[in-house]
């Protein structure tokens, strides 16, 4: 067989990495085609966290205005707990071994999302669990939840962001053994494991319904390496399926949670 010189070597090679550059540039998302959705509510003082949590969000300026040398600057601090406000849950929350935030992979951060709706039946029991059937149900109408799938589930809850009674169910500082917000019962973590899902994400202040004391869903979940996202600002207006999720945890070496920034990509019409 002919061997090819250093000329021609060259020349194919030059060739094979332009097929790969254009065959990435085609699978580049166009965000012209799609529209962006915050799913992230602000971190301000009237953040919500845990009742037991030690303190809430803080900020400070330590620098806002004119300089001697004739510009503008501004930075700050601030200081908060893992798990309040819009935020992850990393496995390691609640199993021993569990990742820590930055150990989380990509592909359980970044993937096709859909929204399961118990907004009706939340809406007349603030202790509403989510269940097996409400999953099977929302398959049959709108296909199977695939392995990979971030599944989010709306409550309804997030209509009730910045009252902290209305969305705890109570506002006692310090006692966390009066709260009542749906949540994810323990059968239906387990069908979410079965599935595969990448991730779990909800518009309450927990996974678990805010009267649980066992917190069989966190458990569930971790146990099996899928991470939550809780406190998200998911509206009616987003679709069932047919989406994708980004919800990048700022990167905690060892943390068990941390703020995070969810977006959905909803191709336009």
């Amino acid at each position: 067989m002919h061997r090819a010189g250093p000329a021609l070597a060259a020349t194919l090679v030059s060739l094979l990495l332009t097929g790969v550059a254009l065959a990435a540039a085609t699978n580049v998302v166009d965000l012209s085609k799609v529209s962006l959705v915050d799913l992230t509510h602000s971190f301000n003082t009237s953040t919500i966290y845990w009742p037991t949590a030690p303190s809430g969000f803080t900020f400070m300026h330590l620098s806002h205005g004119q300089t001697p040398g004739g510009y503008f600057y501004s930075a700050g601090a601030f200081e908060a707990p893992e798990h309040g406000g819009t935020h992850v849950d990393a496995p390691i929350h609640f199993f021993e071994g569990g990742q820590s935030v930055e150990q989380i992979p990509l592909e359980k951060l970044m993937a096709p999302a859909v929204v399961v709706d118990v907004s009706t039946s939340a809406q007349g029991s603030p202790d509403y669990e989510l269940t097996t059937t409400d999953l099977t149900s929302f398959q049959a109408v709108r296909g199977p939840i695939a392995r990979g799938t971030i599944v989010l589930i709306r409550t309804g809850w997030a209509s009730r962001w910045g009252d902290r009674r209305a969305y705890l169910g109570d506002d006692t500082p310090g006692d966390a053994s009066s709260l009542h917000f749906p949540g994810i019962g323990a059968e239906a973590a387990r069908y979410l494991v079965e599935k595969g899902v990448a991730a779990v994400g909800i518009d309450t202040a927990s996974l678990d319904p805010g009267k649980s004391t066992d917190f069989q869903a966190h458990r569930i979940l971790a146990k099996a390496g899928i991470p939550g996202f809780e406190n998200l600002d998911i509206r009616d207006s987003l679709p069932a399926k047919g989406f994708t999720l980004l919800a990048l945890p700022m990167k905690i070496e060892g943390g068990s949670g941390a703020p995070v920034r969810v977006v959905a990509l909803v191709p336009r019409p």
